[in-house]
């Protein structure tokens, strides 16, 4: 194989991204860039963030997990269904309601500056750790195929998928992930599909034959019913749509896509087709992992989940399948990581920093706004480099870990605000956002109390939330004064 092959694939396919950059970022501001002058098409918005919800990982890591747990990973997907239709009729009304830029804001003028500063801080720290674990993931495989090859180190392919992403992103913000992620989502899903089939016609199997033999070894099981459990389908159904409730309709880099649309209506067209259109796209994916474990099995492979892809498709599948693999994965890295970018450039630019409330002038704003993408950056490299020493191989497992803990005082930040009108003493929150948090983390030590085999899964987010939520409403009769009045709902 040319060594120069792949880089050169990788190096097209970065000009066409950096195309689209220069035609979208025309005359470009720093409002452009938060909010891409609200004239986002929602049916672009709905399928770029296919994108952005799949991400690297799941071309990687959800096809593996069937060799642990069969399809059982769709009992989330399911949870997410019903999610996601929360956040397109009750959470998107509430951000065109008060026009937001950033969705923060409306803890601001329900809860005061400390929620709003604090459901930041929590979107920041959960992004960033989540979209770094996606990079990392996906780094780790293009430096086996691509750049080790050349000659070029962990640290250096890191440095230059990094450099990459800001040179498209740097200027363009919204408009242009908009377009380069509906770009690559389609490239995915190209692969995705390719990939099905080759594996398909390499076991010489009919696609009925397929489906039988996939029953008969159980690969294709959805249904987990021990509720001791972690997967446990009811623990695993509440907390995917709890995790979309949050890590989408709670999350700037989702929403900020959202609300780039013209109108609510529009929005919530972009939300139910995304939503169906998951339900399809993640099924094809647990197929494509039964595919893989069913051939692992015919030819005595004994490979980690997440190497089971990558390996399978380099040395048993034709050599275009693994040109169309590495195009499908890295279109599959840059969506999961440029949205997310922007989007904490915004949020640190919005919310912390204080764009709107400070009256910078648009100079300034784009000053720091550079400052501020670039610093992200340097961090997301940093933090890459640390879990690369860490090296935890089951990767779908820890992003969820961490959102249990990280999105859950929004989770219970917003539904205080959307389903009480109590007020609540400002200066209790940040104990009450980093206690709840804690509190879940003593309960997950001592499962036990619970019976001998139980476990925690997916649910701790939504454990998270209401421990929070109760937190908030004991606040608010302890405290009889706040220091804000309560938005109008």
């Amino acid at each position: 194989m040319n060594t120069l092959l792949l880089p050169g694939i990788l190096v097209l396919y970065f000009l066409l991204l950096l195309a689209i950059a220069y035609f979208t970022s025309k005359n470009a501001t720093s409002h452009s860039f938060f909010t891409g002058d609200k004239k986002s098409p929602w049916y672009l918005v709905a399928f770029g963030m296919i994108g952005t919800s799949l991400s690297g990982v799941t071309f990687v890591s959800v096809p593996g997990s069937v060799s642990m747990g069969a399809w059982h990973y769709y009992q989330l997907v399911l949870g997410f269904f019903a999610g996601y239709f929360v956040v397109a009729y009750v959470l998107l009304p509430l951000y065109y309601k008060y026009q937001l830029n950033s969705i923060y804001r409306y803890l601001e003028l329900r809860l005061g500056l400390k929620a709003y500063i604090w459901g930041a801080a929590y979107f920041i720290l959960s992004r960033t750790l989540g979209a770094t674990v996606r990079l990392y993931l996906v780094i780790n495989v293009l430096q086996l195929f691509v750049f080790k090859p050349l000659g070029l180190e962990f640290w250096q392919a890191t440095l230059l998928i990094v450099l990459m992403i800001l040179a498209y992103t740097l200027k363009g913000g919204v408009k242009t992930i908009v377009w380069t992620d509906t770009l690559q989502t389609f490239f995915m899903l190209l692969a995705l599909v390719i990939c099905i089939i080759s594996l398909q016609d390499h076991l010489g199997l009919s696609w009925s034959t397929l489906w039988a033999e996939l029953g008969t070894q159980n690969l294709t099981s959805i249904w987990s019913t021990d509720p001791n459990a972690g997967d446990f389908f009811l623990k695993d159904f509440l907390g995917g749509a709890f995790i979309t409730i949050a890590m989408t309709g709670l999350d700037q880099e989702m929403m900020q896509k959202n609300i780039s649309v013209k109108t609510l209506k529009d929005a919530q067209k972009n939300m139910v087709v995304f939503s169906f259109t998951l339900l399809l796209v993640n099924a094809l994916f647990l197929l494509l992992g039964s595919v893989l474990v069913l051939f692992a099995q015919k030819n005595g492979l004994q490979i980690a989940p997440d190497d089971l892809f990558p390996h399978i498709v380099q040395n048993y599948l034709p050599f275009g399948v693994f040109i169309i693999f590495i195009i499908g994965l890295i279109s599959a890295l840059f969506p999961s990581v440029d949205g997310a970018i922007t989007a904490l450039t915004a949020s640190f630019c919005i919310d912390i920093i204080g764009f709107e409330r400070k009256g910078f002038d648009e100079v300034k704003r784009q000053k720091l706004k550079r400052w501020v993408h670039l610093s992200f950056a340097a961090l997301f490299t940093i933090l890459v480099f640390i879990f690369k020493a860490v090296d935890d191989k089951n990767i779908v497992n820890l992003i969820f870990l961490i959102a249990g803990y990280t999105y859950g005082p929004l989770l219970g930040l917003f539904s205080f605000g959307i389903l009480t009108k109590l007020k609540v003493h400002t200066n209790s929150i940040p104990f009450i956002v980093l206690g709840a948090p804690i509190l879940c983390y003593l309960l997950s030590q001592n499962a036990a109390i619970f019976g001998e085999k139980f476990q925690f899964g997916k649910e701790m987010l939504l454990i998270n939330g209401a421990l929070t939520f109760l937190l908030l409403v004991l606040s608010s009769f302890v405290f009889k004064s706040s220091t804000h009045e309560t938005a109008p709902r």
